[in-house]
């Protein structure tokens, strides 16, 4: 669980409703046509907007930004070490049972492809195209939520024409202006909300998300091409390390 993530969004909602509250009240904030504009519109957009198993995956989508994959990059240098300590002790063919029973998909697949023998560039290519399918989906999933911020808001602004339309239209009756303006408002509030707490918010740190998989894609990547080029497993260490910040540095060899 990313604590930040949540954090923040407990907060600023708590943040929200608790001033509503000390207001007029709550319920003064919610209305249901406003609600059917906004949500059903926007929501309604985006599946015009994106594939149906991409939003069949919408609360999966989100739940990666509040609880992303675990990945322990010194966990996984020192395995790529260990690897290359092996593969040089040994021979690459040593690596046989490790790649079998590798739990990293990725690195499984670029052991594995060492193992039998594939040419380094060969293997690079593959990993390298594999890494960038992977990011292409991942900023297409954040897509949905930037582009949901975008729709609510677009949906806020005609909530609020439709409003002041109903508004104009009853001037002679006080008793409909209240309503109409009501609608005019809130829409523009709800899209504004929806876009500011969920929608950019989320597709940014799901952007952030994606980058800390490269990166990690990255390393095992420069790990596989050292492993079978025979490097020297300090050598490879210093390496893989230089993707970390100079403060999680921390040698095997020390």
């Amino acid at each position: 669980m990313d604590l930040g993530t949540v954090i923040g969004l407990v907060l600023v909602l708590a943040l929200l409703f608790g001033a509503m509250a000390m207001g007029v009240g709550i319920g003064a904030y919610i209305d249901i046509p406003s609600v059917l504009i906004v949500i059903g519109g926007s929501v309604g957009a985006l599946l015009v907007s994106f594939k149906m198993e991409q939003m069949k995956n919408f609360v999966k989508i989100f739940m990666i930004a509040v609880k992303p994959p675990q990945q322990d990059v010194p966990e996984l240098i020192k395995k790529l070490v260990d690897y290359a300590t092996q593969a040089r002790r040994d021979g690459i063919l040593a690596l046989e049972t490790a790649a079998n029973n590798e739990e990293n998909e990725f690195l499984k697949k670029g052991l594995s492809m060492a193992v039998d023998g594939n040419e380094p560039d060969t293997i690079r290519d593959l990993l390298e195209i594999e890494m960038e399918q992977t990011s292409s989906r991942h900023k297409s999933n954040s897509a949905i939520f930037s582009n949901w911020s975008g729709l609510a808001g677009a949906m806020g602004m005609i909530g609020t024409l439709i409003g002041l339309v109903a508004m104009l239209l009853n001037m002679a009756d006080p008793s409909a202006i209240g309503p109409s303006m009501a609608v005019a408002l809130l829409t523009t509030m709800y899209g504004a909300m929806i876009g500011n707490i969920f929608g950019n918010p989320v597709a940014n740190i799901l952007n952030i998300r994606n980058d800390d998989e490269m990166l990690v894609m990255q390393m095992i990547v420069e790990g596989i091409m050292s492993i079978q080029a025979g490097d020297n497993p300090r050598t490879l260490e210093g390496k893989l390390l230089s993707y970390l910040p100079p403060a999680n540095r921390e040698s095997q060899f020390d």
